[in-house]
């Protein structure tokens, strides 16, 4: 029987309504001391002193904010991220911790939204509920449970994911959030350059070159010794913290004073991307060989938390479409999501090593549920071929 669209709205107003009194709930029983046991906190203290002309890179100022504000921790928490991202969460610094608390945690949520209808539009609009294993996606839990930025990365991928063929210069202007972690793209980047230059088109770098240039500038125009206070802290040892990540599983195994160790997969990484591209070049899809070199990036990344990991779902979720139209078991993907799942709620920390393992099943889940025989078509008539998988 044919679903009635008013039938379909009344289930929309339901699922939204409910949504909105849990919300509600939340909101009216937290207080300062929530803001300050979550990672928030060191967005929120940032802005405040971003506002106020001073830098939110001071470790001294940022712990007497964090403390102020009811944080217990012996150490501050400050944001790695470059002074770009002081302009996404600026209106925190006008908030009390409570208040920017639930602003924030809306924020995440309603991009976490807009990511899956986004990713169900991109698949066709699939009759399944399959999409709402977005919410218990552990990643992204994970930053909604701490508060991190993940998310909103994982928007900044779907939108150009959605964007790069329509309108390229916005797709490339959506990947701003991408620079607050550059060093989870760069294989991407490469990817994304050379297709440009194929393409010959430079659209999408010229829409995040220009974003990125005016971000930048409003920066500067705010605060002309924030760069200069990045600079330090980048200069003062935060490489030398364990993360689940191959490289730093590398260092810490090699020589965990040999910081270039480190670097090393995410190296390799960028030159097979530019091998995996160049021998698929003609059939390049974003949604099939960018989604795996997606996860890749993420694996080799230098430095990265387990709520980077948000920006997998494409592909984790890509996968379970195509495991349904091959007739392929979910129970893998099932089972990884609840192991990863149940060390969220035991309280595991995002840099514990008992994440190294989730981005190697992410791609396992991702190459098991989208492999299949393909034959290698002919790129010229002197006989080249290029491999179309």
């Amino acid at each position: 029987m044919k679903k009635s669209p008013l039938a379909a709205v009344a289930a929309a107003c339901i699922v939204a309504i409910g949504l909105l009194f849990v919300g509600g709930v939340f909101a009216a029983s937290l207080t300062d001391k929530d803001g300050a046991d979550r990672d928030f906190i060191e967005y929120w203290a940032a802005e405040r002193q971003f506002i106020h002309g001073a830098s939110p890179y001071d470790s001294n100022a940022m712990d007497r904010i964090e403390t102020a504000a009811g944080m217990t921790r012996d150490q501050p928490l400050i944001s790695f991220s470059p002074p770009v991202a002081l302009l996404f969460g600026l209106p925190l610094g006008l908030l009390s911790a409570k208040t920017g608390l639930i602003v924030w945690m809306t924020a995440l949520f309603a991009s976490l939204a807009a990511s899956l209808w986004l990713v169900w539009r991109m698949h066709g609009c699939p009759d399944t509920l399959l999409y709402l294993f977005a919410f218990l996606f552990a990643p992204a839990v994970m930053c909604l449970k701490a508060g991190q930025i993940g998310i909103f990365l994982l928007l900044a991928i779907v939108l150009f994911l959605r964007l790069h063929k329509s309108q390229p210069f916005l797709a490339g202007a959506a990947l701003l959030p991408c620079a607050l972690k550059p060093h989870l793209f760069l294989p991407v980047v490469v990817a994304l350059v050379l297709w440009e230059v194929r393409q010959k088109s430079m659209r999408i770098v010229a829409g995040f070159a220009a974003t990125l240039a005016a971000s930048c500038g409003l920066t500067y125009l705010f605060d002309r010794n924030v760069w200069q206070g990045y600079s330090q802290l980048m200069h003062s040892g935060i490489m030398d913290q364990f993360v689940p990540t191959l490289g730093s599983a590398l260092r810490f195994l090699i020589d965990r004073n040999a910081g270039w160790v480190q670097f090393v997969p995410e190296i390799i990484c960028c030159i097979w991307a530019a091998w995996y591209f160049w021998t698929r070049r003609r059939v390049w899809d974003w949604m099939d060989h960018g989604l795996l070199l997606i996860l890749l990036s993420i694996a080799c990344a230098p430095y990265a938390f387990f709520t980077d990991e948000s920006i997998a779902l494409p592909a984790v979720l890509t996968g379970m479409m195509q495991a349904m139209n091959r007739r392929r078991s979910l129970t893998p993907i099932a089972l990884i999501a609840l192991a990863a799942l149940i060390e969220v709620f035991k309280g595991v920390q995002i840099i514990s090593p008992f994440y190294l393992w989730t981005t190697p099943a992410w791609i396992a889940w991702y190459l098991y549920a989208t492999w299949e025989k393909r034959t290698p078509e002919p790129e010229t008539a002197s006989g080249a071929a290029v491999l179309a998988d």
